[in-house]
C-alpha cells in the first residue's frame, strides 16, 4: 500500500502499518519493499511504446522522456531563485559516498567519491552530474511493527514511531507541471504536520535519512523541514556538516540511494532504526531522534520521525 512516485510513499507505508495496529486491525505488521526491476527495464533506459498518455503526453513532445529531465527543471528553478551553487549538490553526494565506505553492505563500498571525480563526471542533465542520480539495483528490505508494550519483551531494542505524515501541497501533482509552487520538494505542509504530531522541532533531530532520487531534491527537502533557510543552503551544505559523527546534521549515514542501495527509500528507514538503536556503522553524536524524508518532488510524499523511549 504505497502511493506516490517511486519512494514518495515509503514512509507512508510504515504509517499504514502503524494505523492498522492502533485501530486493532493487526497485532504485528511487516512493512517491506522489494525490487526486481531489471526484468522490466531500468529508468535509465527508454523504449518506444508507440503511444503516450497521462503526464507523459505533456512532456515527451518536448523531449522530456526520463526522470532526471523532469526533476532537473524543478531543481534548476530553485537554484536560480535562491542562488544555490553546484557545491551544495556535490556535498550531498560526497556525504552519501563517505558514509558508504564504512558500510560493507553498500553497493559503493570501496568506491570513494572525491570532489574532482564528481566534477569531472559526465552531465546527465543539468544540474545533475552522474553522481547526483540514484542507483538502480534489485533487492529487498523490511521492518516489523507492533505495539510498544509487546516490543519491550523482544530481544532487539525497540524504536518508537513518533510521527508520520503524508500528502502534497496545492496541485503539486498537476500533469502539466504548472503547480503554483513549482520549485519545491513538496514538504512544506507535510513537515509541519509531522513536527506537530511528534511535538518536536528541527533542533531535536539528530540525523536525517533523506531520499536522494537526485541531490537537488535533498537541498529543497532539508530547507522545507526547517534545517536552514534556502538562502543559506550554500553555507550549510558542506561535507563537514553532513558527516557523522562530527557534523551538525549527519545525512544518509548508510550511503542512501546514491551509494548504499536503491530500495525506493526503504533502506533509509532501516538506517534510521539503526541510528536510534545505536547500531549504525556511522553513528551520529545524537541518536535519540532520527528523521526519514521520503521521495521529494512527487505527490504525495511522506515522512517519519523515529525515536528512543526517552523522547516519548
Amino acid at each position: 500500500m504505497q502511493w506516490g512516485g517511486g519512494g514518495g510513499g515509503c514512509c507512508a507505508a510504515v504509517a499504514n502499518g502503524a494505523a492498522a495496529i492502533v485501530t486493532g486491525q493487526a497485532d504485528c505488521v511487516v512493512v517491506f519493499r522489494s525490487l526486481a526491476q531489471g526484468q522490466h527495464g531500468r529508468y535509465g533506459q527508454n523504449s518506444d511504446s508507440g503511444a503516450i498518455s497521462g503526464e507523459r503526453s505533456y512532456l515527451v513532445p518536448y523531449g522530456v522522456i526520463s526522470p532526471p529531465q523532469r526533476f532537473a527543471m524543478r531543481v534548476m528553478r530553485y537554484m536560480y531563485e535562491h542562488g544555490i551553487r553546484q557545491d551544495a549538490l556535490r556535498a550531498i553526494a560526497l556525504a552519501s559516498y563517505h558514509h558508504a565506505q564504512s558500510n560493507p553492505r553498500a553497493v559503493m563500498y570501496g568506491k570513494p567519491l572525491s570532489e574532482q571525480r564528481y566534477d569531472e563526471s559526465r552531465w546527465i542533465v543539468e544540474p545533475f552530474h552522474l553522481f547526483d542520480c540514484c542507483m538502480e539495483n534489485d533487492g529487498a528490505a523490511a521492518l516489523i511493527l507492533m505495539d510498544a508494550e509487546r516490543a519491550e519483551d523482544l530481544k532487539q531494542k525497540p524504536v518508537y514511531l513518533l510521527g508520520a505524515a503524508s500528502g502534497a501541497s496545492a496541485r503539486f501533482g498537476a500533469y502539466a507541471h504548472n503547480s503554483p509552487v513549482y520549485a519545491s520538494a513538496d514538504f512544506t505542509t507535510i513537515a509541519e504536520d509531522l513536527y506537530r504530531m511528534a511535538k518536536l522541532t528541527p533542533s531535536d533531530v539528530g540525523s536525517v535519512q533523506s531520499y536522494e532520487n537526485f541531490t537537488g531534491g535533498v537541498v529543497m527537502a532539508l530547507a522545507e523541514h526547517g534545517f536552514f533557510p534556502p538562502d543559506r543552503a550554500n553555507e550549510f551544505l558542506t561535507l563537514e556538516n553532513l558527516r557523522a559523527s562530527t557534523g551538525c546534521l549527519p545525512l544518509n549515514t548508510s550511503g542512501g540511494n546514491l551509494a548504499e542501495c536503491y530500495m525506493h527509500g526503504f533502506e533509509l528507514i532501516l538506517e534510521a532504526v539503526r541510528q536510534v538503536r545505536g547500531t549504525s556503522l556511522n553513528q551520529a553524536a545524537r541518536n535519540d531522534v532520527a528523521l526519514v524524508i521520503g521521495g521529494p518532488m512527487v505527490a504525495p510524499a511522506s515522512d517519519l520521525l523515529l525515536g528512543s523511549k526517552a523522547v516519548l
